[in-house]
């Protein structure tokens, strides 16, 4: 995270007094006065990936487009295939601007009538303007502005939610359904953004302190803030919209060609597509890497690769007990094993080039055990 999201707060999250509290530090970011710790960012880090973490995400965009042929109006718009997903999958994919670069990630789901999308809080009113301009004018798109969003990560998650949400156990990774806490209608699926099993949890919005409390009354949760988000969604090698991408970025720049289905690819046809195939057929310039830091000193967001390159986002990775990073590197210095320079205030640091993620990721996916 960057000086720049942190802002003037302009809206106060339903559960705000809850944070408070709760003993959370608020801090502005992208117009919300959010959560950055409770106890302390490592202590939070460390729970999450050994217990449940109960993380506040309701400044996100939840979106829902409806009417007949949503899905391909979204083909349209997005390089996934969204015509081939059933109801109650989720994809993750890009929101992208005629040249081909990334204007938002996201993720959508087929539900019985509609699809649900959930796009990042900073970029949410231009996503909805540029979606809203794109698509035909016989379908609807609504913004879910009345619903929180929380999210339940780590490897007890199944066990704390199961405890309140009986059945909620058989999502496997990348699927959702209708559920109900307390009474409390609830739309969840068994994703999130840590690299831990866990889910997403969407709740009418004067619900969320209830729906909360019941989570954090589990013996296996505990709040979590924004800054072991940030520290857990880095060791997971997840990219972070404004920081390691941006409209200048290209999904294969970027190393998310996965987002781009096989059909699309043979097909084309969504935005973008001419340089976003031939990249992909080509290369690019540049790649999206991770880097191990040498030292103990981390490389922060900004810092230059020498010759040519930028850190994107870098920081102490807590289960690692070393600093990390994420930088966009010539191609030809994108191979694991390659050592870089970087230069911070006027210091030369070393990276080496190492696969993503950096720790492995625990999703429950379809067919294991719990």
């Amino acid at each position: 995270m960057s000086d720049e999201d942190f802002q003037e707060p302009e809206v106060l999250l339903p559960l705000d007094a809850w944070h408070r509290a709760h003993g959370a530090r608020m801090v502005p970011f992208a117009g919300y006065s959010m959560p950055i710790q409770y106890e302390g960012i490592i202590a939070e880090h460390l729970w999450t990936r050994e217990s449940a973490g109960l993380f506040d995400v309701s400044h996100m965009g939840q979106l829902l487009v409806s009417g007949e042929g949503a899905d391909a109006a979204l083909e349209a718009l997005l390089p996934g295939d969204i015509k081939g997903l059933r109801e109650g999958r989720m994809r993750y994919s890009l929101l992208l601007s005629d040249e081909g670069g990334i204007l938002d990630d996201l993720m959508v789901t087929r539900r019985a009538d509609d699809f649900y999308l959930v796009v990042n809080g900073a970029t949410k009113i231009d996503d909805i303007a540029h979606i809203h301009e794109h698509l035909p004018e016989e379908l609807t798109l609504n913004h879910m502005d009345e619903q929180a969003l929380l999210a339940l990560q780590g490897p007890k998650a199944v066990d704390a939610l199961a405890r309140l949400v009986p059945g909620v156990e058989a999502l496997s990774f990348m699927t959702a359904g209708a559920f109900a806490i307390a009474g409390v209608p609830a739309w969840i699926s068994r994703s999130g953004y840590t690299g831990e099993d866990g889910f997403e949890i969407s709740i009418p919005a004067e619900a969320a302190e209830q729906v909360a409390t019941l989570l954090a009354d589990q013996p296996e949760v505990k709040p979590i803030g924004l800054g072991a988000r940030d520290s857990l969604r880095l060791e997971a090698g997840l990219p972070l919209y404004g920081h390691d991408l941006d409209p200048e970025t290209t999904p294969i720049s970027a190393d998310l060609g996965f987002a781009i289905s096989k059909r699309r690819r043979e097909e084309g046809g969504f935005p973008g597509a001419q340089r976003i195939l031939a990249e992909r057929a080509a290369g690019s310039a540049f790649k999206r890497v991770g880097l191990i830091i040498e030292g103990r000193q981390p490389v922060r967001e900004g810092a230059v690769v020498q010759p040519d390159g930028k850190i994107t986002s870098g920081g102490f990775s807590p289960s690692l007990q070393k600093p990390i990073a994420m930088a966009y590197v010539p191609a030809v210095s994108a191979v694991p094993g390659s050592t870089i320079a970087i230069e911070q205030r006027g210091k030369i640091f070393t990276g080496t080039v190492t696969p993503m993620p950096f720790l492995p990721h625990r999703y429950h996916r379809q067919g294991s055990s719990k």
